[in-house]
């Protein structure tokens, strides 16, 4: 199945600790890419509306940005053009769609996939610049 607490962004109520929302990056995570980088805050407007976003680049080869309020998708992209593993990610149920050319399983032999097992973007740290708008 999906696993569904792995790979996942987590949102707790700081006052009753209940759990508010949660967004799985990657289900299922063959590849085992575990996800454990930096959560980045930042206050930005989208669409004519300001929103409350964490912006997260995942091992997985996807800046995931979600709405921190209530754990809707904003964007979902691609850290560039090498990512294979995914076609796109749906925005409509927030899952990566998968490319079986580069899954790993018993009955076929994948090779040139990326992100690799070590993970596109690993535990480096990254900043926002409010003034500029910019990673």
């Amino acid at each position: 199945g999906d696993n569904k607490w792995t790979m996942t962004i987590m949102a707790r109520n700081a006052d009753t600790g209940n759990l508010k929302w949660g967004y799985q990056k990657t289900p299922h995570d063959e590849w085992d890419y575990a996800g454990v980088n930096v959560m980045m805050l930042s206050d930005q407007k989208i669409d004519g509306k300001d929103l409350k976003l964490v912006s997260h680049p995942d091992r997985n080869g996807t800046i995931y940005t979600l709405n921190r309020v209530n754990g809707d998708l904003v964007r979902a992209d691609f850290l560039d053009d090498t990512v294979n593993v995914w076609t796109h990610v749906d925005m409509k149920t927030g899952i990566p769609v998968r490319n079986p050319e580069y899954g790993t399983r018993m009955d076929h032999k994948g090779k040139d996939i990326c992100p690799s097992a070590m993970g596109y973007h690993d535990q480096a740290h990254d900043s926002y610049d409010p003034e500029r708008g910019l990673f």
